[in-house]
């Protein structure tokens, strides 16, 4: 099962010129196949007068569903390609177009893999990828009395706090790594003296890094 994975937040561009071919290479993070599919429709479309529009994606977490299309390059030397980088840097999620503008000079069937390869591994550079990881969504239940000592335990990178609400309890809203989990739930029992306050709602990926909020 996968632990971890890359994704792209938001969407990017960027062009290459390579013997008088522009190469635009577009990126997105999505959330399904057909979130995809729309995408590449809408790059074929305001690239309608380009030569070629080739694309690659994975549209799960999993690796599960994936596609490509050389769009009338010689078969293997455009999408599959680009999938390739997709694996390689272990992006899942995401979907890569790259529109080409022939410019007269012929690549030959290894410069076009290394063109359309190379075109997604630059914009890739140039994107925001983040790392999202297994984690557990929680909330914990609070009295006021211990709520600045539980501020101090939930205080690590293993732990994002998403919500906290004040009543006659304080309610903390939170995300886990799935490796800390127990380790939390061990630290609250010796906090709260025995008192299970922790309650697991899902688990699912989540990003810890710079978080992408659609």
């Amino acid at each position: 099962m996968i632990k971890s994975y890359n994704t792209i937040c938001g969407e990017f561009s960027n062009e290459i010129v390579i013997e008088k071919s522009r190469f635009i290479c577009y990126l997105k993070g999505v959330e399904s196949e057909e979130e995809a599919k729309e995408f590449i429709s809408y790059v074929k479309k305001i690239n309608s007068l380009a030569t070629h529009n080739c694309y690659a994606y994975i549209a799960d977490d999993k690796g599960l569903c994936m596609k490509f299309s050389d769009d009338g390059e010689p078969q293997g030397t455009a999408g599959l390609p680009m999938l390739e980088v997709l694996k390689n840097k272990n992006l899942f999620k995401t979907v890569a177009v790259v529109t080409r503008y022939y410019g007269g000079i012929k690549l030959g069937t290894g410069g076009l893999s290394r063109a359309y390869g190379g075109s997604v591994s630059q914009c890739v550079g140039k994107s925001n990828v983040i790392n999202k990881q297994i984690s557990v969504q929680c909330s914990i239940v609070t009295d006021y009395e211990n709520y600045s000592k539980l501020l101090k335990l939930l205080t690590c990178e293993q732990v994002y706090i998403s919500n906290t609400s004040f009543d006659d309890k304080i309610t903390v809203t939170l995300v886990v790594k799935e490796e800390f989990i127990q380790k939390l739930r061990q630290s609250l029992l010796d906090l709260y003296r025995g008192k299970n306050v922790l309650i697991e709602h899902s688990v699912g990926f989540f990003s810890f890094g710079a978080l992408c909020q659609k």
